[in-house]
């Protein structure tokens, strides 16, 4: 079957709401979703071994693998469904239709995973139909799979807010002290310093040590994961070889962004020693120059 939206149908109905005509965009969208659909019901089934995704660009895919651990074959779709989904829920907002657009920003999700601009918006749906758990929960998950400062700030900040409520001012701390080490002036750590600076400022005179000890007690990661921003230094790496300095320099400032500039050394570091590692490795194994393989 051949593919029935491309990306050209989505960049216009995206067109659309960018010039506020929404009247216009909803309609266009539901007709791209219900084909799109059709396309998804006959060409991209699940399975034990196959998955289909949209995303982005190289980094996305590498960075689910690493984070997800996801062992089935990854195929990427011709088309950014992600996108088609994420226009459609922004439509049903306008609407204030906030069922149908968390219905549609959850598939945004699903197709990238990868994306924590979706996650977070998901969470502010979920948010707003009273649903403060999953609204937690989503925020949560953005900490191990934030690829830039900002997305992993907001995140820390909406679970500052959720520890605040349930009365934790020292994990809320915690995830403030986390927050503005990421994104300072970033609004919404300002309103949770706000909050928290009325509410509970006490809770400041605790120790990072403590406030970062608590934060593990409740399951919540100190820093966004290494593990991104290692995927990031990797692609950066991979950029600047193939001569894209302006790339390769973008992606490093976002793991700096993410880890610090001593951990992104660090990381560096160790991506080149395992590199250099492979190389011998690879090297060792192969046969001497006028030599054959021994299956020859």
């Amino acid at each position: 079957m051949d593919l029935p939206v491309t990306e050209r149908d989505i960049a216009q109905a995206e067109g659309y709401l960018a010039a506020g005509d929404y009247d216009g965009a909803a309609p266009l969208l539901e007709r791209l979703v219900e084909l799109a659909e059709e396309y998804i019901d006959a060409e991209c089934r699940t399975a034990d071994d196959v998955q289909y995704f949209s995303f982005a660009d190289a980094f996305e895919r590498l960075a689910y693998r690493r984070v997800e651990r996801d062992p089935r074959r990854l195929v990427q779709v011709g088309a950014p469904f992600d996108r088609l989904y994420a226009a459609l829920a922004f439509a049903y907002i306008v609407q204030q239709d906030y069922v149908s657009a968390r219905n549609a920003l959850a598939q945004a999700v699903r197709w990238n995973p990868m994306n924590c601009a979706y996650r977070l918006d998901l969470a502010e749906l979920y948010r707003a139909l009273d649903d403060v758990r999953e609204w937690a929960a989503l925020s949560h998950s953005v900490i191990e799979r934030a690829s830039d400062a900002r997305s992993a700030a907001r995140a820390y900040a909406n679970l500052g807010e959720f520890f605040l409520d349930a009365h934790n001012a020292l994990t809320a701390s915690g995830c403030l002290r986390t927050a503005r080490r990421l994104a300072a002036g970033d609004p919404r750590v300002t309103a949770l310093a706000e909050r928290m600076s009325a509410e509970r400022p006490e809770a400041a005179e605790a120790s990072d040590e403590e406030a970062a000890a608590e934060l593990a007690a409740q399951g919540v990661d100190a820093s966004p994961s290494a593990d991104v921003a290692i995927c990031l230094l990797m692609c950066a790496s991979d950029a600047a070889q193939a001569g894209d300095r302006d790339e390769a320099a973008r992606l490093t400032v976002r793991a700096r962004g993410l880890v610090g500039e001593d951990a992104c050394r660090a990381l560096v570091q160790l991506i080149r020693e395992s590199d250099a590692e492979l190389a011998r490795e690879q090297g060792a194994g192969a046969p001497a120059e006028g030599e054959e393989g021994a299956d020859a």
